[in-house]
């Protein structure tokens, strides 16, 4: 069964995604700009065939109005296994940097989670298979486009998952209001793995005992917890930070 995104960047990376055939692109029939054009050329040049619709077909398609004049039709969502991730962190020849989501079943929040990760330069998304939005338009959306970019693992046991990153020489820190250590005063420059738990109880008990060590991130003013996504983009940005955004001795 194929996948249906829309919106101008997810359609656009969509479109020139090497992950997965898109099929079929929808675009509005009085546009009006030079983007869907655009669109519409690349779809042509890539052999897409494109479809013109009235506003009403692509509302129905998208089953909502807020598809900014394109839809794509694509392969269904590959999904990669764990034993494909560590070959692209090994092959890579950078220190080891995972993401781990524990419960994560808002898809905005997941699709913000994967645009962050893309950015900051993971080497991978691992979710389960239960507890966890699936991957729809609205998580490519959120994700504007980077779904078609990194890498992303299900798995059955997010736990036993967290055992074989370890096997691997890979630290485990998971993400927490009563986290042992500040995030900040921790060397993340090695091989690492950052696990994010869900927006309402955060991680689960077994998975908070299995990491290496848990994080907190300083909060500064009343509230006492952020956003999911919002605290696992600060992480990944600090990772990033150590190990690229210092200044030269």
């Amino acid at each position: 069964m194929a996948d249906l995104v829309y919106g101008i960047n997810p359609v656009r990376e969509g479109l020139q995604s090497s992950r997965r055939r898109p099929l079929e692109l929808f675009v509005l029939r009085e546009r009006k700009g030079s983007r869907l054009d655009e669109l519409s050329r690349l779809a042509e040049n890539n052999g897409v065939p494109v479809r013109v619709r009235d506003r009403q077909d692509l509302d129905r398609l998208a089953g909502h109005s807020q598809h900014q004049g394109a839809l794509l039709r694509l392969e269904p969502f590959p999904f990669e296994d764990l034993g494909q991730l560590l070959k692209h962190w090994r092959g890579s020849n950078r220190p080891a940097f995972f993401l781990l989501l524990d419960g994560i079943t808002d898809p905005h929040n997941l699709g913000a989670l994967l645009r962050s990760a893309d950015a900051a330069g993971c080497h991978g998304v691992i979710l389960p298979k239960d507890r966890a939005a699936p991957i729809t338009g609205v998580v490519d959306k959120s994700s504007a486009g980077a779904l078609e970019h990194i890498p992303v693992c299900r798995v059955t046991n997010l736990a036993r998952t967290i055992d074989e990153l370890k096997k691997e020489g890979i630290w485990v820190y998971g993400l927490a209001g009563e986290g042992s250590a500040p995030i900040y005063q921790t060397d993340l420059t090695g091989d690492i793995a950052l696990v994010v738990g869900s927006e309402g109880s955060g991680l689960r008990p077994n998975v908070r005992r299995h990491c290496d060590s848990l994080l907190t991130i300083p909060m500064g003013g009343h509230v006492s917890s952020l956003n999911a996504s919002v605290a696992g983009g600060v992480a990944m940005f600090e990772v990033l930070r150590q190990r690229e955004g210092r200044p030269p001795d």
